[in-house]
């Protein structure tokens, strides 16, 4: 399970024509892959803060194939990269005007400038969650299972 929230355009765009996040995100996904999880689905329920929180559901072992980066040189990083924002380009494309899409980009470096900040802002912040995350476990404010 994942928490889905608002999305990042709604202060732009409005509301989402969804009343549940989870919905909306499961949604997308269906639209932009050309096969989807048959397990994805959504649910409201209640957050470890008590609160009612919208969840968006995989399936718990997907059988597909993963990349440990961490052991990758550069060469096979780019590829895998390439690979990856091909993969996402191609799920945009499906989900609305690729040529407009591909208009409103253009063919400057702006977009791919503006796309390595928000990733390395990204991964900043991927950090600060992560040390959040564990002094939250040492002080006991979560509960933590190793190795599973």
């Amino acid at each position: 399970m994942k928490e889905a929230q608002a999305s990042v355009l709604e202060p732009y765009l409005g509301a989402s024509e969804f009343a549940h996040h989870g919905e909306r995100v499961v949604r997308g996904q269906r639209m932009g892959q050309a096969t989807t999880d048959v397990f994805l689905g959504w649910q409201r329920s209640q957050g470890l803060d008590g609160k009612e929180h919208d969840f968006y559901i995989r399936q718990l072992w997907d059988w597909k194939a993963s990349m440990e980066l961490s052991r990758m040189g550069y060469s096979g990083l780019h590829a895998y990269s390439r690979a990856c924002g091909w993969s996402l380009a191609r799920a945009h494309a499906r989900s609305g005007d690729r040529i407009a899409i591909a208009a409103y980009l253009g063919t400057g470096p702006r977009f791919d400038e503006a796309i390595a900040r928000f990733s390395a802002a990204y991964a900043d912040q991927n950090e600060l969650d992560y040390e959040r995350l564990v002094e939250a476990v040492r002080a006991g404010e979560v509960r933590a299972v190793r190795g599973v």
